[in-house]
């Protein structure tokens, strides 16, 4: 079942984050655009290569108003222990959530049930908490900062011109389509 356009659900966990432990929940994403970039575990293999590039990628993010919440089923502990013994990880700024319960994975629908790991999920949630973007990839696919920078900036596009849509490929000051009867068969 998707969760396109379903409501994010609450949640509670404790994340690392800036050198310190901190609790996260829904209301650290209310009003805010809000990335969830989830993934099986601490201390493999393709995992940080793709955290390595989102947190490369984290401030262009944040001048785009969005929060990035990397998560897996590790505790916030061993996220702590691998921040700061690897020399990748080392770079993240953004809150790295333990979800030892599997709660929040679980609340996005990317549980591996009877393995209690995260499989390699993105989503975006746009300021009304709700999911706009989901993106999962099989166990050997590493994802791209730069193609979800641009996903989220469609999707901010759309949502301050919602008589608009981003045509294939489409970047930042690049035309958009405005959906209407003339248009139909056109393109």
């Amino acid at each position: 079942m998707s969760v396109i356009n379903t409501e994010m659900k609450p949640f509670k966990a404790e994340a690392y984050k800036d050198g310190k432990f901190v609790t996260v929940s829904e209301a650290d994403v209310a009003g805010k655009w809000g990335v969830f970039f989830f993934y099986p575990a601490d201390f493999t293999f393709v995992c940080p290569t793709e955290l390595e590039d989102l947190a490369e990628n984290y401030d262009a993010f944040q001048a785009m108003g969005v929060e990035i919440f990397s998560v897996s089923t590790d505790t916030h502990f061993s996220h702590k222990a691998w921040h700061d013994t690897s020399d990748a990880i080392g770079k993240i700024k953004f809150a790295m959530v333990g979800d030892p319960t599997g709660t929040i994975t679980r609340n996005f629908d990317v549980m591996r049930e009877g393995q209690g790991l995260a499989d390699r999920g993105t989503f975006v949630v746009d300021p009304d908490g709700v999911i706009q973007i989901m993106e999962i990839t099989s166990e050997g696919v590493g994802r791209n900062a730069e193609e979800l920078l641009r996903k989220v900036k469609a999707a901010q596009y759309v949502r301050a011109h919602p008589d608009e849509v981003c045509p294939a490929k489409w970047e930042e000051g690049e035309e958009t389509l405005a959906p209407s009867l003339q248009l139909v068969g056109k393109i």
